[in-house]
């Protein structure tokens, strides 16, 4: 949904629709049914389905380890969370996160294990109904050219179209080819589908351009001063603002972000996570509830683009430790998420 670019009237907003991750309410050993449950009585209108949780939905419901590439299981297991988001008045707005998609050598494995994987992932939106699949930006340890990178999000947002279906690309802040929102803007004009669009964060853009978790203030620091980085953040905002269509922009995930305790290793760790990666992981809570990133100020640039369509709230929260959250009150969390969503709106309008 968009509109044009209008102020952010609080009439304007008053009918933005909202959606919950099922990954970010307990773990996916956590029953999918009482996620759902819990987001649904929150007052969300819909939900990204999360992979992890797809996975374990089909493992319990069949008594045994289900593979991530068992897709006619996951199928099957897919009609039944439909089924049971239809009765809970929930849409099924996306399925996520696709990753490790783009970028690979013609004819390596890796290649045609991603295309693998994408026909699989079809297979599972069709099962649940949805339309549009989340695919995040890889990173890679090899340098990835651009050019090959539109190529291959081309032939897969030309796979998706056959089925009516819709790409939401986005840039996550460890990316090695596309951190930041002006990279997969530039790489969505070089692939220029109808089913192409965002998928925008204002985690992973205020996480990337504004903080940094490896400094003790918790700000990018380097050759910058504070007053300046904050003067370049508002500039990229105003980009942002009158560069992109309102209706390139499929959806808005909204987290916050705790500032470490301590500085994290700037180094990879031994899995080869990158610090923003590690932080992204448990130290993302709802926005106002001990964050320090400037949500309010992304999320109103998106606005004034025109955009009116899914805010989606997707959180990793582990309190301010990483490790505190023991998921005791899913209804209480998810709860606490639309009260946050519905102050958000108020701090944007004008």
């Amino acid at each position: 949904m968009a509109l044009s670019k209008d102020p952010l009237s609080k009439d304007s907003l008053s009918d933005i629709p909202t959606c919950y991750a099922t990954v970010s309410v307990g773990t996916p050993d956590h029953p999918l049914d009482k996620k759902l449950e819990a987001i649904a009585a929150a007052g969300f209108q819909g939900i990204e389905l999360g992979f992890p949780d797809l996975l374990s939905f089909a493992s319990k419901k069949l008594g045994k380890d289900v593979g991530p590439q068992d897709f006619d299981v996951l199928c099957n297991a897919g009609l039944e969370v439909k089924r049971r988001c239809k009765e809970l008045g929930l849409k099924v707005v996306m399925l996520q996160p696709f990753s490790n998609f783009e970028g690979w050598k013609q004819q390596s494995e890796e290649r045609k294990d991603a295309f693998k994987r994408a026909k699989g992932w079809i297979m599972i939106m069709e099962a649940v109904g949805t339309d549009m699949l989340q695919v995040g930006s890889t990173d890679s340890p090899i340098p990835i050219s651009r050019e090959v990178v539109a190529s291959d999000l081309k032939e897969l947002a030309d796979l998706l179209a056959s089925h009516n279906f819709r790409l939401a690309y986005e840039n996550w802040c460890w990316s090695t080819h596309a951190p930041d929102w002006k990279d997969v803007w530039e790489i969505a004009k070089k692939v220029d589908r109808p089913n192409f669009g965002l998928c925008l964060d204002t985690f992973q853009s205020a996480g990337g351009e504004w903080a940094d978790p490896t400094t003790k203030s918790g700000l990018v620091e380097g050759n910058v001063k504070r007053e300046d980085l904050q003067k370049q953040f508002q500039e990229s905002l105003k980009s942002l603002s009158v560069t992109i269509p309102a209706e390139k922009i499929y959806i808005l995930q909204i987290s916050d972000a705790y500032k470490p305790k301590e500085p994290l290793d700037p180094t990879p760790d031994e899995n080869g996570m990158m610090p923003r990666a590690r932080w992204s992981m448990c130290l993302r809570p709802v926005p106002f509830d001990g964050g320090y990133l400037p949500v309010a100020d992304f999320a109103k640039a998106v606005l004034k683009t025109g955009f009116r369509g899914w805010f989606s709230t997707e959180v990793f929260d582990g309190g301010p430790s990483g490790q505190d959250q023991e998921w005791k009150d899913m209804p209480g969390y998810t709860k606490k998420a639309m009260q946050s969503h519905e102050r958000l709106l108020r701090e944007v309008a004008e």
